[in-house]
């Protein structure tokens, strides 16, 4: 089943939701329910009434005693007047009425059974036997529009499959998600935290959250420096000329902070995305054939004005951490830039054990209107990509309409440990920011010409990837990720010298090392070890302090490791190197 297949069924079933809803509560004013990646929500306005997942069983019972009744749905055009009378008492759907037709698009309304609803289409063509295998998952609030000025509304999750099997196994998969949420691992492992008065989608980094950020960023570059990649920096600040002159302007302008000074007219933003600023420095001097290609790395951060409504823990912020690069290269030397960036995908989620499926993302010819350039250059640079993929012998999926709106990109798909899909690698290709800030090399013959910009992510947002890895791993982390590597513990004050001793020993070979000195029994120290899923846990009692050899506890492993003494730092050094 197609991805455009599988979206339709699930809006289809947000429809039977509304319509067992309104049949349980007739009081209740439906909102929105589109499809989702795994499923499709319904936001409600119940006024008093309090929704809750022990009111799923009767909300799937009348939505399996109305589907017998559906056998199809009906399209009928109306008129903003039809449809408002159609929607008397519900401010919701009037306020869509009103948008929808003073932008000049045509009001639908969809029929269903007795049931029909606001909607521009996007139904599966049989309901009462498609929608057999669905089940109800959450009630959460959700702010009108995403706005948190707006009425708090009822949003119920739910999730619907083609086949019975396939729902099962999404519901085991889901168990599985719960135990392993990052919001709560990271609470539990003492990594990030959420102030009210920072900001919603801003998090914070403790000292282990932070240790883990540097890691990936070290390990990120130990990979991409043999490629002949140079660090930069840019500030978080920019003119709002940048991004009219990117397009990034047009597109996304709803998206961007905007920061006013008092001391001038400018008009300043907190920056969107990276790759403008990058456009200046390589036009901050005359570039030759010669000098290309230029590699520029920057890890950074940039901010986004998302609906507090959409805001997931470290999954959906408002500060995203980009491992970004800009390449700046010519035409025919493309095809080996992408083939270095995939070396480096292919090497950093092997090092993960995340197996990679990989996208096409392309640009609708048919709706141009949506991307910058012209039919020509976007035609010549899918097949540049599809040419690529090909000499790598690779298998992909074509997204038609899935491009940026600059160019179109090989999007990577990595499958963590319990099978769930993330887009999170990425190289993208674009031919129209260099045409927009007239960027040029001199050429062999003296010509000026355009170089190619590559963009490429390789972890994507780091707050969004660590929110995966600790869900990959389920807090879990490899000892040379492990924010703390190693815990040693004493049996007793007796051997506190001895235990301060062997912590200097590993601290100085750059090994991260804690010492539990407490005065609580040595299994309650082994256990707390545990709780914080510590990679090596080290108890010294009177056998160590006499030379005997070390008896490391392993997170996760029924068998100690025994390490004598003087190998201690030595194979705590070689657990620590990054996976070649």
């Amino acid at each position: 089943m197609s991805q455009e297949h599988l979206d339709h069924l699930r809006h289809s079933c947000a429809h039977l939701l509304a319509a067992a809803v309104k049949q349980l509560w007739p009081h209740a004013k439906r909102t929105i329910g589109p499809s989702i990646e795994d499923g499709f929500y319904f936001d409600f306005d119940f006024g008093e009434t309090k929704i809750s997942e022990e009111d799923f069983p009767a909300i799937e019972a009348k939505m399996r005693e109305i589907l017998p009744t559906w056998s199809g749905f009906t399209r009928e055009e109306v008129t903003a007047d039809q449809a408002k009378q159609a929607f008397a008492d519900n401010p919701y759907k009037s306020e869509m009425i009103d948008e929808f037709s003073s932008g000049g698009q045509t009001l639908t309304l969809y029929h269903s059974g007795d049931y029909f609803d606001l909607c521009r289409g996007g139904h599966c063509e049989h309901p009462k036997e498609e929608l057999q295998h669905f089940k109800l998952l959450s009630v959460a609030g959700a702010y009108w529009r995403g706005d948190e000025k707006n009425q708090m509304l009822t949003r119920i999750y739910g999730t619907c499959f083609p086949t019975k099997e396939e729902l099962e196994a999404y519901i085991i998969q889901t168990e599985e998600a719960k135990k392993r949420d990052h919001r709560k691992l990271g609470k539990q492992l003492g990594l990030f935290t959420f102030s009210a008065l920072v900001g919603s989608g801003l998090p914070l980094f403790t000292s282990k959250g932070t240790e883990l950020r540097r890691l990936l960023g070290e390990f990120v570059w130990s990979l991409m420096r043999p490629h002949g990649y140079e660090r930069v920096w840019i500030p978080h600040l920019a003119k709002s000329d940048l991004y009219r002159t990117s397009g990034h302007w047009d597109k996304f302008s709803d998206d961007i902070f905007h920061v006013s000074s008092k001391k001038t007219d400018e008009e300043f933003v907190l920056k969107p995305m990276n790759c403008p600023h990058h456009t200046q420095i390589y036009a901050s001097e005359p570039r030759s054939y010669r000098d290309l290609p230029i590699r520029m790395s920057e890890i950074t951060t940039v901010y986004r004005d998302e609906n507090t409504g959409q805001l997931q823990g470290l999954s959906r912020v408002r500060s995203i951490t980009q491992d970004d690069a800009h390449i700046f290269c010519t035409f025919e030397q493309v095809k080996d830039e992408a083939m270095k960036i995939y070396d480096i995908i292919e090497k950093f989620y092997g090092a993960f054990e995340m197996p990679l499926s990989i996208r096409l993302s392309m640009h609708d010819p048919d709706h141009m209107e949506k991307y910058l350039g012209s039919s020509e250059l976007w035609g010549q640079a899918v097949e540049t990509l599809k040419s690529l993929l090909d000499e790598l012998g690779k298998t992909y999926e074509e997204g038609m309409g899935e491009a940026a709106f600059y160019g179109p990109k090989i999007d990577f798909v990595a499958r963590d440990a319990i099978g769930r899909r993330w887009q999170l690698a990425t190289i993208q290709l674009d031919f129209n920011q260099p045409e927009r800030f007239g960027l040029e090399y001199t050429d062999a013959d003296g010509s000026k010409k355009r170089p190619v910009m590559i963009h490429r992510a390789i972890s994507g947002s780091i707050e969004r990837f660590i929110s995966v890895l600790i869900e990959h791993y389920e807090g879990a982390f490899p000892f040379w990720l492990a924010p703390v590597q190693v815990r040693i513990a004493t049996v007793s004050d007796e051997g506190l010298a001895f235990a301060r001793a062997r912590k200097a020993e590993l601290e100085q070979a750059g090994v991260r090392v804690e010492l539990d000195d407490s005065n609580e029994k040595v299994g309650k120290k082994i256990r707390d070890s545990a709780m914080s899923k510590i990679p090596w846990t080290i108890v010294v009692g009177q056998k160590e302090m006499e030379g005997g050899a070390f008896k490391v506890n392993v997170f996760g492993q029924e068998e100690d490791l025994i390490i004598e003494q003087k190998e201690l730092v030595q194979k705590a050094v070689e657990s620590s190197q990054f996976p070649a």
